[in-house]
């Protein structure tokens, strides 16, 4: 009896029956993993001597070449377990990080500061913890904040009183 290939014994793991995905532009149903999956839910894979994630092991198996290593598999249904090809596609970091909806997704999202100002190259900068700032409103803040300390400084000051020899008199 003749071993099976990687590839037969992938699709053994695959049920073509699962949930109909409720993203926009994601047709058919999800393909599941139903083989071993790590512990955030991603299928695995024994092939070749080691380990892969199945649904790049689908990608590769589908178009025939692997998967540049620099660029992640993306599932356009979010279901991380699905392993249909036309529901994958192969994404840099940054873009499979933004299709989330994570926080970092819809911060990266926001195209102004809380006021309204526009996060562009002239308006922005990151802090040192890594997030963006708005200069605009930074600098209001900062003229605010020194003209608050100026009309402290010249509130605590006592006008001076020049003994006249009325006053000295009394």
């Amino acid at each position: 009896m003749a071993r099976p290939t990687p590839a037969e014994r992938f699709e053994q793991n695959v049920d073509r029956g699962g949930p109909i995905p409720l993203v926009r532009g994601v047709h058919g149903r999800c393909w599941i993993w139903t083989g071993a999956t790590n512990e955030r839910g991603y299928g695995t894979f024994w092939v070749n001597g080691h380990t892969v994630k199945a649904h790049r092991y689908a990608v590769e198996l589908a178009d025939g070449e692997p998967v540049p290593t620099a660029l992640d598999v993306d599932h356009r249904c979010r279901n991380r377990a699905c392993v249909r090809r036309s529901h994958l596609r192969a994404v840099t970091h940054r873009e499979n990080i933004l299709a989330s909806s994570n926080h970092v997704a819809r911060r990266a999202a926001v195209r102004a500061c809380p006021v309204g100002h526009a996060y562009d190259e002239a308006n922005t900068y990151r802090a040192p913890n890594g997030t963006r700032k708005c200069r605009t409103c930074r600098r209001e803040q900062s003229r605010a904040r020194r003209a608050a300390a100026r009309e402290q400084q010249l509130a605590t000051i006592t006008p001076l009183t020049i003994p006249t020899p009325e006053r000295q008199a009394a």
